[in-house]
């Protein structure tokens, strides 16, 4: 059986989860485009999560995927929290926000995996790192196909051993967070993906500026079963990123984007701004606590117009991002 079949999908492509764009109508418009549809619920709570799912399905009876990002053990600094939270306040003030409330999030990584075990939902992927044994077997004994997450040979190592059925293997090309869970070195992904397709015999997926079909077919042409997508789609009718973020999606230019640990905590890649470059020399909390100091930073840019200091996640080869449909992106990578 091939990958695709195993999936429930015409083309080896998916689509890649990123939380806080991926709405119902886009992950519903993915799967009805004859690819993966992911669901991005990394910050949602149990309860979302199942909302979102619910919508997906009266929108398309395809599969898709929810995508969740496995919590860690992170100590929790007050002092170091408190001067993230002072390092911010230039940024709250150009907001005319000189103070603002930070309440600090609770993972419902648990809830989410009883809520997807009882919408029968059948994909599931993993960020951030791997769940344990006991999250591992639960969800195989309701035949769900488990999709890790590898920046490196080692990640992609552990991820088979811990029982994962296939895994992305996400190069440092890619937009939005950095995968990593035991390595923070960057290797791209023509470096990456044939030296994980070597150590490990369960399916790999290619993903990091993956731009168009030329890059599909150099990925599989290195093993990989299929490609996750995610920049190509931000500007879609149908994506729920921002105006704004669109816009500078599609006026970005060749090297554009940086990889910073200013919003959230953890490395992402997204096109440069003001913000980044003001946060270049400030404290910054762990993640998730500096995800939640800049929550309202985030919401209050997007709600007054102002992208220079909203997160613009972007893969490197965000210049060759164009709008449309999404069916007519992904007739674009067939």
């Amino acid at each position: 059986m091939s990958f695709t079949d195993t999936l429930g999908i015409k083309f080896p492509i998916i689509q890649a989860p990123m939380a806080g764009v991926s709405t119902p109508v886009f992950v519903a418009a993915a799967a009805e485009a004859n690819i993966l549809g992911s669901i991005g619920a990394g910050y949602l709570s149990g309860e979302a999560t199942r909302e979102f799912i619910q919508e997906v399905k009266k929108l398309t009876n395809k599969p898709f995927a929810v995508n969740l990002f496995v919590p860690e053990d992170v100590e929790m600094d007050q002092e170091l929290i408190r001067q993230a939270y002072l390092g911010l306040q230039p940024v709250g003030k150009k907001l005319g926000m000189p103070f603002w409330k930070a309440p600090l999030s609770a993972s419902s990584f648990v809830e989410q995996v009883a809520v997807i075990i009882e919408e029968d939902v059948k994909i599931c992927s993993f960020t951030f790192g791997l769940p344990d044994e006991a999250v591992v077997r639960k969800l195989k004994e309701h035949d769900v196909f488990l999709i890790g997450t590898a920046t490196t040979v080692e990640e992609a190592v552990m991820a088979e051993k811990v029982g994962m059925d296939a895994l992305v293997a996400q190069g440092k090309e890619a937009g939005g967070h950095r995968g990593s869970f035991l390595d923070k070195i960057l290797v791209p992904l023509d470096e990456l993906l044939p030296s994980i397709v070597e150590v490990v015999s369960i399916p790999v997926i290619a993903a990091g500026g993956i731009a168009n079909k030329e890059h599909l077919d150099q990925q599989i042409a290195q093993g990989a079963v299929a490609v996750q997508i995610g920049t190509a789609l931000l500007a879609t009718e149908e994506s729920g990123a921002h105006p704004l973020y669109k816009e500078a999606i599609l006026g970005a230019t060749e090297n554009s984007t940086d990889l910073t640990k200013a919003f959230s905590g953890k490395p992402a890649r997204g096109i440069r701004n003001q913000f980044i470059e003001m946060m270049k020399d400030i404290p910054i909390a762990p993640y998730p606590y500096q995800n939640d100091l800049t929550k309202k930073i985030r919401s209050e840019a997007a709600a007054k117009g102002r992208p220079e200091f909203m997160s613009l996640w972007a893969g490197e080869s965000v210049h060759e991002t164009v709008g449309g449909t999404v069916k007519e992106i992904v007739e674009r990578f067939i």
